[in-house]
């Protein structure tokens, strides 16, 4: 009896583990059920997501991985290491995707492929609060604006034989997404040194007592260098707030000792006429 006690005990702890092994890491997915990765010896691997990856987890430690761009996962197996089998979590801001890993052998290992995309097919979708539009949604939504025709100038400002114009101002969400253009009426290119946006005073009466707040966007459609004539981008905020004793000031400098400089101001009010984005 005590045999077979011992017997169906050793039994129960395999089937357990083998349990372990093959059911859900997330949505009930079963390991045989991932798609399946070859991973050759002394190649390596690169996983190409659609948006910048934010988690990554391989549950094998004969497997390295590191990220050399923030949309790329590579993997490679340790020297030496003869052997593979492990599961790769891939998280975006919006997905999450896993794959079984395995050892190529000397025939599949021919036909390896070692970039691999990220399709929509392998994902399933995360819902974090907080986390906002991802970067590809962020510029979908920018590039749709931006092929609008501007017909809204809220602010503009001439310096420089440089004239800039804060085209239109729309709002989604937590956004704020800002039409900006510059018209370069000079021979001179315009080499862009920096976009500064920051908080300051309506009205300064002391230099001592201004306070600035600078302030970063989430997104920029293009990162365009320089313009001869004309320029035009869409920047992505988070939704700003601030007083109506505050302004807005959009700030462009260029590459040079003593280089032009043209600042636009908004105001609150000006943010807050912004045109809603209608939700697809």
């Amino acid at each position: 009896m005590k045999k077979l006690i011992y017997l169906f005990t050793i039994l129960l702890m395999v089937n357990l583990h083998s349990y372990a092994q093959n059911t859900p890491f997330a949505n009930g997915v079963k390991k045989a059920d991932l798609p399946i990765v070859y991973l050759p010896e002394n190649v390596s691997i690169h996983f190409i997501s659609p948006e910048p990856i934010q988690y990554v987890d391989i549950s094998a430690k004969n497997i390295l991985g590191d990220l050399p761009l923030k949309n790329v996962l590579r993997i490679k197996l340790k020297d030496s290491v003869t052997a593979a089998d492990a599961v790769v979590t891939i998280a975006g801001e919006n997905f999450i995707a896993q794959y079984h890993i395995l050892l190529a052998g000397p025939i599949t290992g021919r036909d390896v492929l070692t970039d691999i995309e990220i399709n929509p097919a392998d994902c399933h979708p995360l819902d974090i609060a907080g986390i906002g539009l991802s970067q590809p949604q962020l510029k979908g939504i920018a590039y749709n604006l931006f092929c609008k025709r501007p017909d809204k100038i809220k602010e503009h400002a001439k310096a420089f034989g440089i004239k800039a114009s804060l085209n239109h101002i729309y709002s989604l969400g937590d956004y704020i997404f800002l039409d900006l253009g510059y018209v370069n009426k000079t021979n001179l290119k315009y080499d862009i040194a920096d976009f500064r946006f920051k908080v300051d005073d309506k009205k300064v009466t002391q230099a001592t007592n201004v306070q600035s707040v600078d302030i970063k966007p989430e997104f920029i459609l293009f990162d365009t260098p320089s313009f001869k004539k004309y320029y035009r981008n869409i920047l992505v905020f988070r939704k700003m707030t601030f007083p109506g004793d505050k302004v807005l000031h959009i700030e462009l400098s260029e590459k040079q000792l003593s280089g032009r400089v043209i600042t636009l101001t908004a105001s609150y009010q000006d943010v807050l006429d912004a045109d809603i984005i209608p939700l697809q």
